[in-house]
């Protein structure tokens, strides 16, 4: 197993750790915005308003994009248990 070969998996997974957190912190980013352009206008300053739609959010964004998600990170483990032979010999 040579370093290059190593780096090509740690970038690899690094990629699908981004993928698979992606969906999650733009809906957390988009709906802290909107709560907070919210609380702004109306000048409401409640700490814990925004925890509520954030994780309704979270979830919705969960149910949505949780197929491709799962799906993602499955053929990662598949294509890394089918690559082990041929990184031993």
């Amino acid at each position: 197993m040579t370093p290059e070969t190593i780096m090509t998996i740690g970038r690899h997974a690094l990629e699908i750790t981004m993928l698979l957190a992606a969906p999650l912190l733009i809906a957390a980013l988009a709906i802290g915005l909107l709560v907070g352009v919210f609380q702004a206008a109306t000048q409401i300053n409640e700490m814990t308003l925004s925890f509520i739609p954030k994780l309704i959010g979270m979830a919705a964004t969960l149910v949505i994009a949780g197929p491709w998600m799962l799906k993602l990170i499955v053929g990662y483990t598949r294509e890394l248990f089918e690559s082990i032979p041929g990184l031993i010999g």
